[in-house]
């Protein structure tokens, strides 16, 4: 899944930063609200946003209200003050999903982006169940008939990225989108190689190949 962080704090977001990506997200970092609304126009891929809302430039509620009126849907996380009741009733009435509190309590921030991701892809239940096949996006943990299985990091980010949209195809360039950040080198096949790691480990029915267009999860 890819994330992006709208954070002036440079101590803060290098925090928040550093977590996301120890839980495998792929992050972009701004730091005013000029520079998120251009990533949010050059990029249609990201799947969430976490926006401040005190920001340098372009204040966040504007972002926030630019991307509404284009009709962009991506869920956002607004971050406040913990005495700012004021913007977080601003912020949700201009269009965000929920809001988190700073300073932030770490665990709460992960699974309020958890929440909203499920949400997003139109799934309440945290299991995701495929014939012999146990996923759970909350601890990243898969079983097959169940036996644990072991995905690295990459792998399990396509199969997130698969499994937020049962049905959908997603072509290698969509899926390169979801797995790698601004600062991220990629591989010509690196897709290819991350799915073949997933079928040997999973079998060959969990994913399955669109010829000429891409791959998906089916629906259940």
């Amino acid at each position: 899944m890819r994330l992006l962080l709208v954070e002036d704090d440079t101590m803060i977001g290098e925090v928040v930063l550093d977590l996301l990506r120890a839980e495998h997200y792929a992050v972009d970092w701004v730091k005013d609200g000029e520079m998120a609304d251009t990533a949010l126009l050059q990029s249609q891929s990201y799947d969430l946003v976490l926006l401040d809302l005190g920001l340098p430039r372009k204040d966040g509620l504007e972002v926030l209200r630019a991307m509404r009126a284009r009709k962009d849907r991506t869920p956002v996380l607004v971050a406040t003050a913990r005495d700012a009741v004021d913007q977080r009733i601003a912020g949700l009435d201009a269009g965000a999903d929920d809001y988190v509190l700073k300073p932030y309590d770490l665990d709460e921030l992960l699974a309020r982006i958890r929440a909203l991701l499920r949400r997003a892809a139109g799934r309440a239940e945290p299991v995701f169940e495929y014939n012999n096949i146990l996923i759970f996006p909350a601890t990243r943990e898969v079983q097959a008939d169940g036996v644990p299985v072991t995905l690295s990091a990459r792998e399990w980010a396509v199969l997130e990225a698969l499994i937020a949209r049962p049905g959908a195809v997603l072509s290698r360039a969509q899926l390169e989108e979801k797995l790698y950040s601004w600062r991220d080198e990629v591989s010509s096949n690196a897709v290819e190689v991350y799915i073949h790691g997933l079928r040997k480990k999973l079998g060959s029915d969990l994913i399955q190949n669109v010829r000429g267009v891409g791959y998906m999860v089916p629906k259940r």
